[in-house]
């Protein structure tokens, strides 16, 4: 599991707390049940307003891929596929057909099978690539979904600190109180800039990174099934793959054991 996103949102919110307990005040002074329902229920309210149904379950439901999301391991899938062009070469690629059932990847696995039966190799291409292109039009809804709520969070806590606003000037006849009135007014604002800022927005990043990172790897894998299918040398389809990670994580500079056999 990567814990950047837990990491992150637990420091922001962290120093928020401690630059209120520095200022010498309380962190249950903002944390006021009226405001944060207007600015939490709003923001989800809009959110879902321009959206539908089904893309606001979708989105919510990729919460806990954000927080508990395991990088995926471009390298590992190099290495299969290394193998599986080296066994190719030797024995054919019918000979994969055991291989295939071995390999937990879903993507690697049902593209390494249609090659096996004969797809044509332009066909299995669009088929691949139609996969990766609606995977990541499915990503990119849930992303913008946040992406969105982030957007109305700031405007909603300012909505909230005007109403409350609206209050404090229905009552100017007791001063002793206004202080107190106008610094809870502006707890909406401050809840609608933490939300979007510090959970609405990082959460969107989080979800477009995770699905760059899972594309790149199926688009690896489809380079990778289609040089096995060609019967290509396994050395340059190893050095072929790792051309195409540049920086990524998981991307090792040594060449994997069965590489270097082919070699």
């Amino acid at each position: 599991m990567d814990p950047a996103t837990l990491i992150g949102v637990s420091l922001a919110f962290g120093a928020v707390i401690a630059s209120i307990v520095m200022e010498g005040s309380s962190p249950m002074a903002v944390v006021l049940p009226a405001p944060m329902m207007l600015v939490i229920g709003g923001t989800l309210g809009a959110g879902l307003a321009s959206s539908t149904v089904k893309d606001a379950k979708r989105a919510f439901g990729s919460i806990v891929k954000a927080f508990t999301l395991k990088l995926p391991n471009p390298e590992v899938t190099i290495e299969t596929l290394v193998g599986l062009a080296d066994r190719a070469r030797r024995e054919g690629l019918l000979a994969l057909e055991d291989a295939a059932k071995e390999i937990d990847d879903e993507f690697l696995r049902a593209g390494l099978q249609a090659a096996i039966d004969g797809t044509d190799p332009d066909d299995l291409r669009t088929i691949l690539e139609d996969k990766i292109s609606t995977k990541r039009a499915q990503d990119r809804v849930s992303a913008k979904y946040y992406a969105d709520m982030g957007g109305f969070a700031p405007t909603i806590g300012i909505i909230g600190t005007v109403v409350s606003l609206v209050h404090v000037l229905e009552n100017l006849a007791q001063p002793d109180k206004l202080g107190k009135m106008i610094a809870s007014a502006f707890v909406a604002t401050l809840w609608g800039l933490l939300t979007a800022n510090l959970l609405w927005l990082p959460l969107s990043g989080r979800l477009k990174r995770a699905s760059d990172l899972e594309c790149t790897q199926m688009e690896v894998a489809l380079e990778g099934l289609l040089a096995v299918q060609a019967g290509a040398n396994p050395r340059l389809v190893g050095e072929r793959l790792r051309s195409m990670l540049a920086d990524e994580p998981g991307k090792s500079a040594k060449p994997a054991k069965s590489e270097k056999k082919a070699a």
